[in-house]
């Protein structure tokens, strides 16, 4: 069904050195935009849901540029607000092998810092929706868009609306202190919630136990007693812990587990991908995306992680932070585990 779903956040320009270059080697940059809700309104939008991003952009030639950027891809932009002078930006330096990529921010006084209190009628842009997704980015940014989130999901909530949130912790933009007095109270309104293995403890205060993701070394049965922890807490409805594997840059094992109201005895547990990166940023907005697609058409919850999983592994192929995956695509690679071979 075409379900409406609604994301709210910060679109950015994104400025990436080629290939896998080194900032201080770089003397241009590519071009695109990206950002958490964003990435997650392009997979919705591209599985065919009615896909909402709600934001505030300035009015000159790149706010403009970042909204016809959106609706390149089928995302409705009504609810998107003009004003204030910049947008944010950030700078993407590839890593590769046993060398990290980097990321630097230039995201201060952006449009969406300064979004007014009753800038966004949230009443009218949750009629006849589905979903609400947000992420931990969004109040890092501001009082003001912490405000404006608070107001988005008291009146989801009155509209009967689904949320979820991707937890997603950012260190370079709040402590953790401040994102713990933060995102705990908002967690009365998510039904979702999609963690990886740092966002539970970094976020909400809650550790996952004794795996060493960078020796690409998981406590399984950590997660899962991690994610039934996190339900009871907080009584979500469902949560799903990604379980990515850093062998290096260039190399990951993904996976991902969910625990729901239907099964709390044991995990729902998806199939497991060896993936060699060719970009990593929205790898977990990709899985937001497709665990939202299948929650909403899948037969089970089962179904919908596994939806997820695939859909995220194939979004590490794709160059920049949009995951332009179809359904059809995502099913194939379910059904044949990835051989990766020439279709004709």
């Amino acid at each position: 069904m075409n379900y409406k779903v609604v994301t709210f956040g910060e679109i950015m320009l994104r400025l990436s050195t080629k290939g896998f270059l080194k900032f201080i080697q770089a003397d241009d940059f590519d071009v695109t935009y990206g950002g958490g809700e964003a990435n997650v309104a392009v997979s919705l939008a591209n599985y065919g849901l009615h896909s909402c991003f709600v934001t505030k952009l300035p009015k000159h030639e790149i706010g403009q540029s970042a909204l016809n950027h959106l609706r390149k891809f089928g995302v409705n932009t009504e609810f998107i607000v003009r004003g204030g002078d910049r947008i944010g930006i950030y700078f993407l330096e590839t890593g590769a092998s046993q060398r990290p990529s980097k990321v630097i921010y230039d995201r201060a006084n952006s449009s969406v810092a300064g979004i007014r209190k009753g800038e966004i009628d949230w009443n009218m842009v949750f009629e006849n929706t589905a979903w609400f997704h947000w992420t931990g980015i969004t109040p890092a940014i501001s009082i003001d868009t912490r405000e404006a989130l608070t107001d988005a999901c008291i009146a989801a909530k009155k509209a009967g609306v689904k949320i979820s949130c991707d937890l997603n912790f950012r260190a370079k933009m709040w402590s953790e202190k401040e994102a713990q007095s933060v995102m705990i109270p908002l967690m009365e309104y998510v039904d979702v919630c999609i963690a990886n293995e740092e966002d539970a403890e970094k976020s909400l205060g809650l550790k996952a136990g004794i795996s060493n993701v960078n020796k690409g070394q998981l406590d399984e049965q950590a997660y899962f007693l991690l994610a039934q922890t996190l339900k009871q807490i907080f009584n979500f409805e469902s949560v799903a812990i990604t379980l990515r594997e850093s062998y290096s840059a260039s190399r990951n094992g993904w996976s991902a587990l969910l625990v729901d109201n239907k099964e709390c005895s044991s995990p729902y547990r998806s199939a497991r991908y060896d993936i060699n990166i060719v970009d990593r940023v929205g790898g977990g907005d990709s899985f937001a995306g497709g665990l939202i697609y299948g929650l909403l058409n899948k037969s089970d919850s089962k179904q919908a992680l596994e939806f997820a999983v695939a859909a995220s592994c194939l979004k590490h192929s794709i160059p920049g932070d949009f995951n332009l995956i179809t359904i059809d695509e995502v099913e194939k690679l379910m059904k044949s585990g990835g051989s990766g071979r020439v279709e004709r």
